[in-house]
């Protein structure tokens, strides 16, 4: 399949859409970006990268990369991390309290805020440096080094007050084991993570090729652990959008706040869309435009 004609068309009939809905404001760091960008970018599952339209400006990758620390946890800490986290999708806000409260502690699944906070929970007791852990496998599985953008993991600690109080409540039924200022630490720099679509999409290669590092071939997660991340990534993870995303682009899909998704196509393809304008669930507007029009134009889905 050409792929290649197949993103430059999407690109240039999402153009005059572009600025197309809201940024996200309440980090500081992220209501300067400049709406007016896409970017669109697929790695094969032997290589080949694809790319159009803003595929090379680094973004924040925000919820993103709790892919990446979902990977590390699960190579690190096995099944036992599933003792603390559950894996049903949450039909609440990514930030709720309220069902942590009535299910004591234990986070419905890794990808709302709850559960990756307890993810980097058990980085934190797995790793002597989890941030620097962390940084090392991204920067691996794209290929070049990454950086914590460093503004923004301020950003973050500075208004991330909701996420402060879901660490501190977890922390009160014992879900957390390490001191609440290190796991939000590790929480705010990894959502800190730029990168560019050409970046993620080489890095989330893995998921297409059964776990396989996309580079050298090595096991960055097992075959089975891969299809459980592809399955957490369709169920939970594009916040409450995750049933509509499934019906309508029938792929797995991870999204960021910063206006990035991934997506994956197994044993194909991996995809990335950044556009930093969101809808009101929290996803990219034009990102998840850009993934109907590929989903519809190369037939590739899960279903």
């Amino acid at each position: 399949m050409e792929f290649q004609p197949i993103i430059d068309d999407i690109a240039a009939s999402l153009a005059a859409e572009r600025g197309a809905g809201r940024v996200a404001t309440y980090i500081p760091a992220l209501a300067r970006v400049d709406p007016a960008q896409f970017g669109i970018a697929l790695c094969t599952g032997d290589g080949q990268v694809f790319a159009a339209g803003d595929a090379d400006v680094p973004f924040s990758i925000q919820s993103i990369s709790k892919l990446f620390s979902l990977a590390l946890a699960m190579r690190h800490v096995g099944d036992a991390l599933w003792q603390r986290i559950g894996r049903e999708p949450s039909g609440n806000p990514f930030n709720s309290l309220v069902q942590l409260e009535w299910e004591q502690g234990v986070p419905r699944n890794p990808f709302i805020n709850a559960g990756a906070i307890a993810v980097a929970d058990r980085l934190v007791s797995a790793c002597p440096d989890a941030r620097a852990t962390l940084l090392a496998m991204v920067g691996s599985l794209c290929g070049e080094a990454v950086a914590f953008d460093e503004e923004v993991a301020a950003s973050e600690a500075a208004t991330g007050f909701r996420n402060i109080a879901l660490a501190n409540f977890m922390r009160s039924f014992g879900k957390i084991d390490n001191a609440v200022d290190a796991v939000l630490d590790l929480y705010f720099h990894q959502c800190s993570l730029a990168m560019s679509c050409v970046q993620l999409a080489r890095a989330t290669a893995f998921l297409c090729r059964d776990g396989a590092h996309p580079l050298d071939g090595s096991t960055v997660v097992s075959e089975r652990q891969a299809r459980r991340l592809n399955a957490l990534m369709l169920t939970c993870g594009t916040y409450d959008a995750a049933g509509e995303f499934a019906f309508r682009i029938g792929l797995p899909c991870k999204s960021g706040v910063g206006g990035g998704i991934v997506a994956v196509v197994p044993d194909r393809l991996s995809l990335c869309v950044w556009s930093p304008g969101l809808d009101d669930t929290g996803n990219s507007l034009l990102g998840m435009k850009a993934l109907e029009m590929f989903a519809a134009r190369t037939g590739l889905s899960v279903f």
